[in-house]
């Protein structure tokens, strides 16, 4: 039987429809896989859409480029043709089977005849369902329906040659537990650990991809002990895993890795943000202390950015992403200073050190507080508030980001007669500064500072 979700969902995109009636009318073969076949029925939301058919790439571009359907070739050696539709994109392969090299999780690719053969390739049975929408008829020879009704995770395959064959799947697997709550079944996980020195061959950025569709998922938590227990995260972030540091009972802190869990699910589910709430308290292993019998972390938040950098580069994050995630790291104590008194300057000075990542900033901190504590979380919340206003009415009395010193450097070249260079830098720097410390201040006051720093160099 159909689920009427996936019938539901078929009939909001009549494109789907006319599709398939395109391919049938010339005598092809043709169905939803994949992806939008799981969701669907699950009653999900996607825009990616994969359909497989017994047509050549060739003769599924003519036929569709007949009838004016734009196409690109990108991925044609693979026996695929992509077609985009709004903004929504549908790719159609050729029925294949693969062929894979010990070394490389890049198939070598043939054509076939069978479906069957075709869902076998498939990284999981949830995946592997095949949907003929013109029969209204559903394709399930690896029972990819009974298991994502019990929300399973399982290879059509045998696991241990489907990992092998394709490492990157294990790290899906994990994935799957975060963004749609599944669970691999006993034979599968333990799949994972004995072929897991496979990852190797899998490219960082393949890797990166994964990951951040897994930390953006609802279930983060579950996806990051998934890597954790099954050894995938050394291949990862493998200082996830000193964030275990042993809680004895002269040394009281908070379990580091439960708290950062904590926090990662508590963040919205934001790629800079969940990133930054992972990583927030990543060198505290390397900064723990005891003076006193007290156990602490001295100047985690300026080490973790650094660290931060390290682990994101590694797994080649644009440079832009880096900066940001480590910003939240190296600041998210800061807040906890104002308790002690803010001044307008120091508020003005915080919103801009902060940049584009401010609300997130202002959300990992709140996110920050799992204390179990009422009372002291109410206290934190309150200054935490008070905080917020504060940046409100400072922002609103000033455009902070057009905030900049009432002369610039051209015209303070001209007024002191000097050259782009060193000096100049170190004026305009004290210029930033001063504006930044006392608010507006009139040209004149900026010219004249101007004119004491340069006496000074």
């Amino acid at each position: 039987m159909v689920p009427t979700t996936l019938i539901n969902r078929i009939e909001e995109n009549p494109f789907l429809m006319e599709l398939s009636t395109l391919f049938n009318d010339n005598q092809f073969s043709f169905y939803l896989v994949g992806g939008a076949v799981r969701d669907f029925i699950l009653d999900i939301d996607t825009k990616d859409f994969d359909f497989t058919t017994n047509a050549t790439p060739e003769e599924s571009k003519k036929l569709l480029e007949d009838n004016n359907y734009k196409t690109t070739s990108i991925g044609i050696k693979y026996g695929t043709i992509e077609t985009a539709l709004e903004d929504l994109t549908v790719h159609i392969t050729q029925f294949r089977s693969d062929i894979y090299n010990e070394n490389s999780r890049k198939p070598e690719i043939t054509d076939s005849k069978d479906i069957n053969e075709d869902l076998i390739r498939r990284d999981f049975t949830v995946n592997a369902i095949a949907f003929d929408i013109e029969q209204n008829e559903l394709i399930d020879p690896y029972n990819g329906l009974k298991d994502l009704s019990e929300g399973k995770l399982k290879t059509p395959d045998n696991p241990n040659q489907s990992f092998s064959d394709d490492p990157l799947r294990m790290i899906r697997l994990c994935r799957f537990i975060s963004t749609h709550g599944f669970a691999p079944d006993n034979e599968t996980f333990k799949s994972i650990q004995q072929n897991i020195e496979r990852v190797e061959i899998v490219s960082k950025e393949r890797i990166r991809d994964e990951f951040s569709k897994l930390v953006t998922g609802d279930n983060v938590a579950m996806g990051i002990q998934a890597l954790v227990e099954s050894n995938l995260i050394d291949y990862i972030i493998p200082e996830i895993r000193d964030l275990k540091i042993e809680v004895d009972p002269n040394h009281h802190h908070k379990d580091v890795y439960e708290h950062t869990l904590q926090v990662t699910s508590k963040v919205s589910s934001d790629l800079i943000l969940r990133l930054g709430a992972l990583l927030h308290d990543i060198a505290k292993p390397a900064t723990k202390g005891i003076d006193n019998g007290k156990v602490h972390f001295r100047h985690h938040e300026v080490v973790g950015a650094r660290m931060t950098k390290e682990i994101l580069s590694k797994l080649k994050y644009p440079k832009k992403l880096i900066s940001s995630v480590a910003l939240l790291v190296e600041n998210h104590l800061r807040p906890h200073t104002y308790k002690m008194g803010w001044t307008d300057s120091a508020v003005r000075r915080y919103i801009i050190d902060a940049g584009d990542v401010l609300d997130e900033l202002n959300e990992l901190v709140r996110c920050d507080v799992t204390t179990k504590n009422n009372d002291k979380a109410e206290t934190i919340y309150k200054y935490l508030d008070d905080l917020e206003k504060r940046i409100k009415e400072v922002k609103e009395k000033e455009e902070l980001k057009k905030l900049r010193p009432p002369v610039d450097g051209n015209e303070i070249m001209k007024i002191l007669k000097i050259e782009p260079g060193p000096s100049l830098g170190k004026i305009m720097e004290s210029l930033y500064e001063q504006r930044i410390n006392e608010g507006e201040v009139s040209k004149e006051e900026a010219i004249k500072l101007a004119k004491e720093v340069y006496k000074k160099l």
